[in-house]
């Protein structure tokens, strides 16, 4: 421990609590795209992350199910496997897991402490501050070559692809699942330039997956795949898979690769969770075939089938019935809308939600009002919240082309009076949703599942 001792004489940070208080000190630095921290971090280190095998995933969403995927499959077969995702559910870390386990408090904190000299030290330069996401992406870096060593470290983008943090590594596989309008404040309002940004993870010469549907998407990955020289494993050219049939819990369905197929049956409901797994099992079949990991059916099936990851399409309660779904943006509004109906039998839909401020909510509700009974607006307990009225005016907005004809409109601010609201007004034979925002979903998870030491954050 000698040597992650600050310039103080003592390590600063004396507890878990400390530690994570002072990365989350340094959401204000905000998110600014570039690598130029997270390289000079990188050097001082020794280049930690170039004695790491990474599948990088990117997309708009579905990341962290595609992650939680190829987690499982991997475990189960036999490799040991880092996983770096983000936001997380219920604590903080959770974003650092090594075999499905979150990093001990204990090791946190001491990696935090040997990165907290050259954060004060940077902050004094040109450069400025790290960023919280710069520091966690560091801290993940550390934990696996340094600490605990997988055979692979299954390792989500923050934001876009090109400027992201993550962006530091050369992967053996990169993974992009689709791409939506999310966050264009940064990474552009077009496809095109969405696309462009999370194309930014293919590498030169290392195979990349994708199952992209857009046509204008496709050209651009298509285009840098061409320009890296990289091989593009596009859904619906390379791969495919078939709808699915829902029995006994199950979705199962075809996938047809390149390389084999298999009869997949997956556990996550919804149907973009079809695609999550082709895109897994694809990138999957790529580090058989070329790059000598062993996977046997038996364990790809079950890692495929035992996969689970909190916050999408979860039931967390049965009476009343409640489902939880971390659908943010418009694209994750249709796929709920039309999950609900093939999952769930119900009189009547009531959804309660409140969302960030920086976000198409005018195109989420066109997906949502249609399939709501009673819609319940609140906002997160998050600095960057939606007002809740200005929610109302959007939807009320759009109510007479796209709404229900009985629909109901409440506003509830306090999110825990909002949840109440929820329980109280949803019969045995209606079905409660909590959407929207991942720091809503977090906080009512917390609560329905009576965990009182619940974090959250992104």
């Amino acid at each position: 421990m000698d040597e992650w001792i600050g310039s103080g004489g003592t390590a600063p940070l004396t507890s878990y609590t400390e530690a994570v208080d002072w990365i989350n000190g340094l959401i204000p630095f905000g998110i600014r795209p570039g690598l130029e921290r997270i390289e000079r971090l990188m050097e001082k280190l020794g280049q930690p992350h170039r004695r790491l095998k990474f599948i990088h995933v990117a997309g708009t969403n579905g990341k962290g199910s595609t992650c939680a995927f190829l987690t499982s499959v991997l475990i189960r077969s036999g490799y040991s496997v880092g996983t770096f995702t983000s936001p997380y559910i219920t604590k903080f870390t959770n974003r650092f897991q090594y075999n499905g386990v979150d990093i001990p408090e204990n090791v946190l904190t001491e990696l935090a402490n040997k990165l907290h000299p050259l954060v004060e030290e940077m902050a004094q330069t040109e450069l400025g501050s790290p960023t919280m996401f710069e520091v966690a992406t560091a801290l993940a870096i550390l934990y696996y070559a340094e600490v605990c060593y997988p055979d692979v470290v299954v390792w989500e983008t923050g934001l876009g692809g090109r400027l992201d943090v993550t962006n530091i590594v050369t992967p053996i596989v990169s993974v992009i699942t689709n791409v939506g309008h999310d966050h264009t404040d940064v990474l552009g309002d077009t496809l095109e330039a969405i696309a462009g940004e999370k194309a930014g993870i293919i590498k030169p010469g290392v195979p990349a997956v994708t199952c992209v549907s857009q046509p204008e998407a496709i050209a651009v990955l298509k285009a840098k795949a061409a320009a890296s020289k990289s091989k593009l494993y596009l859904a619906g050219e390379d791969f495919s898979y078939g709808s699915a049939v829902v029995s006994g819990g199950l979705q199962t369905f075809t996938f047809k690769g390149p390389f084999r197929s298999l009869e997949l049956g997956i556990a996550m409901k919804g149907e973009h969770q079809l695609s999550n797994s082709a895109a897994a099992m694809m990138a999957l079949e790529v580090l058989r075939q070329y790059m000598a990991f062993i996977l046997e059916d038996e364990d790809v099936l079950e890692g495929f089938r035992s996969t689970f990851w909190a916050g999408r399409l979860e039931e967390v309660s049965t009476s009343p019935r409640i489902v939880l779904d971390g659908a943010h943006n418009p694209e994750g509004a249709e796929s709920l809308a039309k999950s609900l109906p093939q999952f769930y039998k119900y009189d009547k839909l009531n959804l309660l939600m409140g969302m960030l401020a920086n976000k198409h909510h005018e195109s989420y509700f066109k997906h949502i009002l249609p399939i709501v009974d009673t819609l319940i607006l609140t906002e997160p307990d998050f600095r960057k919240k939606m007002d809740a009225e200005d929610l109302q005016a959007i939807a009320e907005r759009l109510r007479e082309k796209y709404a229900k004809e009985n629909l109901v409109i409440k506003v509830e601010h306090d999110w825990g009076q909002a949840l109440q609201l929820l329980q109280s007004i949803t019969a045995e034979q209606d079905l409660a949703v909590v959407s929207g925002t991942l720091y809503l979903i977090s906080d009512v998870r917390s609560t329905l599942l009576r965990q009182p030491n619940s974090e959250k954050g992104w």
